[in-house]
């Protein structure tokens, strides 16, 4: 699926939901979730590529790999976390979108403790004594 199509399918769908959500709310919220799906699903090989491409720069920048790992980990939440909170949103639950949001930098924070040490004892090692 290329990006015009991806474009095509959501502008189809907020059509729909659009129209739908005047009649019947839940099925047009139904709609936002299963169109959200989809297009995670067709976009999940070019995710890959990417994250390949990634490791393989790393590995050519002996970047050490607990490092990228955790910068796609990082990535990774980052876009799940929106994800999941532009549906609660769309939902109406901005209390719980906010939360989820307030999870994923949390957990973002968590996986980023050893690259923030890591630096900080560069930095230490650069300092004379």
């Amino acid at each position: 699926m290329d990006i015009l199509q991806i474009v095509l399918l959501g502008i189809i769908a907020s059509i729909v939901f659009i129209i739908l959500q005047q009649i019947n709310r839940s099925f047009a919220f139904f709609i936002a979730f299963v169109t959200s799906l989809i297009i995670l699903l067709a976009i999940i090989q070019q995710i890959n590529i990417i994250f390949d491409l990634i490791k393989t720069l790393g590995q050519q920048a002996n970047v050490s790999g607990l490092y990228l790992e955790t910068i796609l980990k990082i990535i990774g939440i980052a876009y799940i976390a929106e994800l999941g909170a532009s549906l609660t949103k769309e939902a109406g639950l901005s209390s719980v979108a906010k939360n989820i949001e307030l999870a994923g930098k949390i957990f973002i924070i968590l996986l980023a403790v050893p690259i923030i040490t890591a630096v900080i004892e560069a930095i230490i090692n650069f300092l004379p004594a």
